[in-house]
């Protein structure tokens, strides 16, 4: 049985407790969270312990893996921690600001002799994950154009998102998902050239960029988290092929809260004939948190996402944000 300890017991910490408690291979062991009354709530429900600091709980409970749902700016912290008490770690994207504190924390976790996994789970959403063997099967041939999408209302959370010191905006906390699924079906981005706006408190949150390849494919990714407010979570991805054209759209609730409720509808083009796919329900946390198990407990390494992918993505997030305080065409440098 792998102990599972979660570090936040906010949305995304919850979200991670229920999945864990119904997998045959795992359990919630304890909680970290500095805000007693909803940690106390959440160990009662869980049946964990509850600590308010990672130490005590590292020094006074067994655990395999460190599970990391707090604000981004904290993330680099606790991950340096966990590495050092040579435990697993899951962290919650995005992993960290930049590719030199990333370095860092990827170095911790080579020393400690264990694995680290990032939540970018758009690799593991049904629809994505159809479109990229559709793609690499053939069925759609040589690709023309891609899109991909990803609008919202700025979240309501709490006001620590607001400010890019600490989520580091729309640009890292929204667009990163597409970002890191285009570089997943087509592999390291050449250049990228990205327009946009900032908020009134530094974060790029309107922002939308065109990502070239080897090979002459290119992909645009829109990336907006204020839209207005009421304006329903919004999915889309498009692939043009030479053969079939893939189109899939995804309305939801405000920031993707009500997933069950959400509108979803993927259609295949071909030839004057519309195909509308069955609806995948698969749960894309669960499908993530439970492969993620699977490479801990048999000590292997994922096919679906590893941190040499997480790091280029954030590379090519960094030449993103260079092109849009530039205004220039960006070279991404994976060095």
């Amino acid at each position: 049985m792998i102990k599972i300890a979660i570090i936040g017991a906010g949305f995304m910490g919850r979200t991670h407790a229920q999945i864990y408690a119904k997998a045959q291979n795992a359990g919630v062991a304890a909680l970290c969270d500095k805000n007693k009354a909803l940690g106390e709530q959440f160990a009662q429900e869980f049946q964990c312990a509850y600590f308010e600091e990672i130490e005590t709980l590292l020094e006074q409970c067994e655990a395999d893996v460190i599970d990391i749902c707090v604000p981004t700016f904290l993330h680099e912290e606790y991950a340096l921690i966990a590495a050092k008490h040579k435990k697993h770690i899951f962290c919650e994207k995005p992993v960290t600001f930049s590719v030199k504190q990333l370095d860092g924390m990827i170095h911790a976790v080579k020393q400690s002799g264990r694995k680290m996994f990032v939540g970018q789970v758009v690799r593991f959403w049904p629809e994505y994950v159809t479109a990229k063997q559709k793609y690499e099967s053939g069925e759609l041939g040589d690709l023309k154009a891609v899109y991909a999408a990803r609008l919202s209302e700025h979240p309501a959370w709490s006001e620590w998102y607001k400010k890019v010191e600490n989520s580091g905006g729309g640009l890292l906390d929204l667009h990163l998902h597409d970002v890191d699924y285009i570089c997943h079906l087509l592999g390291k981005a050449e250049y990228v050239y990205a327009v946009g706006q900032k908020n009134e408190y530094g974060c790029w949150n309107h922002v939308m960029s065109v990502l070239s390849f080897p090979g002459g494919i290119s992909a645009s990714v829109e990336g907006i988290i204020e839209m207005a407010k009421g304006y329903p979570f919004t999915m889309q991805l498009r692939l043009v092929g030479e053969k079939k054209v893939y189109d899939y759209i995804m309305k939801a609730g405000a920031n993707l809260e009500d997933v069950g409720s959400a509108k979803r509808e993927t259609r295949v083009y071909e030839d004057g004939i519309t195909t509308v796919l069955p609806l995948d329900e698969t749960d894309a946390y669960e499908t993530e948190l439970l492969h993620f198990l699977s490479c801990v407990e048999q000590d292997r390494e994922s096919e679906i996402i590893c941190m040499e992918d997480v790091r280029n993505v954030l590379c090519t997030i960094e030449a993103i944000r260079t092109s849009l305080e530039t205004g220039e065409k960006v070279k991404v440098s994976y060095a």
